[in-house]
């Protein structure tokens, strides 16, 4: 049997990276590198030929699992819609853990992302909130009070 010996990214394709990666790296993410990828190996992995991409890969202070964000050059990105919500078929949103949720929202607020409902608390354990941030995607902060 096969088995996963750990998690290591989650990837997302974008049209702005900069301005993806700013808001990520303005959640507290750290910009492990950037760089072009193209050739026969991104070729055969993604199965589109002639495929090249920059990336950016970034990780939470002192490592663990990565987010890795792509704006293809060639060929261009296909659009899906901003303001799907979460019964929409495909990946739904992506979660961190924060320190102080309701200043995180604040901040982000500030920068122009709102919130997709509101704040929730689960059995006095959680505060969670869905972020809309660039491009549409869904960032969902979590933070634990009991």
């Amino acid at each position: 049997m096969v088995q996963v010996r750990r998690f290591d990214h989650v990837g997302i394709t974008v049209a702005d990276l900069d301005a993806a990666t700013a808001f990520f790296a303005g959640l507290g993410l750290e910009v492990e590198g950037r760089t072009f990828l193209e050739g026969e190996f991104v070729d055969t992995v993604i199965g589109i030929p002639g495929a090249r991409a920059e990336i950016v890969v970034l990780r939470p202070p002192g490592g663990g699992t990565g987010l890795e964000l792509s704006r293809f050059v060639r060929p261009d990105s296909e659009p899906g819609s901003p303001a799907a919500m979460a019964n929409r078929l495909g990946l739904r949103n992506v979660t961190f853990e924060v320190d102080d949720l309701r200043g995180a929202v604040d901040r982000l607020a500030a920068d122009g992302y709102g919130l997709v409902g509101g704040v929730g608390e689960y059995e006095q354990a959680w505060l969670m909130a869905h972020v809309r941030g660039p491009e549409g995607i869904v960032v969902s902060l979590t933070q634990r009070t009991g």
